[in-house]
């Protein structure tokens, strides 16, 4: 969430601060840079160094000496701002505990760019033509799955959601409970404009929608339901993309 309504995501953001105050450190105070390095979470002298010089710059060293140019990112603050003027096509869906069945990775909090690659390798190494061959159908999804705040990381998967999961077929399984989903579809695009309208529709169903929606996130899966006849032909030649959110009355 804080990577769609921050465009940063919140490893870099909590990096740029601890870089902004130790900068602040080293002009007022005569802290040794080992000690500073230690306090901002760093393992040692040169990991700090080298993070630091680039936020900066230059180096620690340089950074105490009057008169040099540093980077400082101040606190960030967030505010409900109602933008609303671009129609947004919504709807509640009410849905029964559902598993999918595919092939996972775990990402980094600040690797999200680094799902659409995942797409790609999986569409061009075959594992999705046999996945969708062993289910039986073809409508992939995306599903964002458990983050582990103590590694920084998450879950994803592309597969396929299945009523009858078979476990021994060596792909993965997500489970999802009972749940009411707030389902956000985008306008129908061209085959070339493909998997841009998903960080446009997370960024509104967050920013704008929830603020007034009277519906608050709940514990949960995101998922990325994707129309893939983009990979076919369509009789009118457009596709479109949805994104699903758990979500509960306030």
């Amino acid at each position: 969430m804080f990577n769609y309504i921050a465009d940063i995501t919140l490893s870099e953001y909590i990096r740029k601060r601890k870089l902004s105050l130790a900068a602040i450190e080293l002009q007022s105070s005569k802290e040794r840079v080992i000690d500073l390095a230690i306090k901002y979470g760093y393992d040692s002298a040169d990991s700090f160094t080298r993070a630091f010089v680039k936020q900066h710059g230059v180096t620690p060293t340089v950074a105490r000496r009057q008169g040099t140019e540093l980077v400082s990112f101040p606190p960030m603050t967030f505010q409900i701002i109602v933008e609303g003027i671009k129609g947004m096509n919504w709807r509640i869906e009410q849905k029964e505990a559902f598993s999918v069945l595919g092939i996972d990775r775990r990402f980094g909090n600040d690797e999200t760019e680094k799902i659409s690659l995942f797409w790609d390798e999986c569409f061009k190494d075959g594992s999705l033509a046999r996945l969708q061959e062993f289910v039986g159908r073809s409508e992939l999804v995306g599903v964002c799955g458990h983050v582990d705040e103590t590694k920084g990381d998450f879950r994803y998967m592309i597969g396929l959601v299945c009523e009858d999961i078979d476990e021994t077929a060596g792909f993965g399984v997500i489970h999802a409970e009972d749940a009411t989903w707030a389902v956000f579809r985008s306008e129908e695009f061209e085959e070339n404009q493909y998997g841009q309208e998903i960080g446009k529709l997370f960024r509104h169903a967050y920013k704008e929608w929830l603020p007034s929606s009277g519906y608050e996130k709940v514990e949960g899966v995101d998922d990325e339901i994707y129309d893939m006849e983009i990979y076919g032909v369509t009789e009118q030649g457009r596709f479109y993309e949805e994104v699903w959110l758990s979500v509960t009355k306030k």
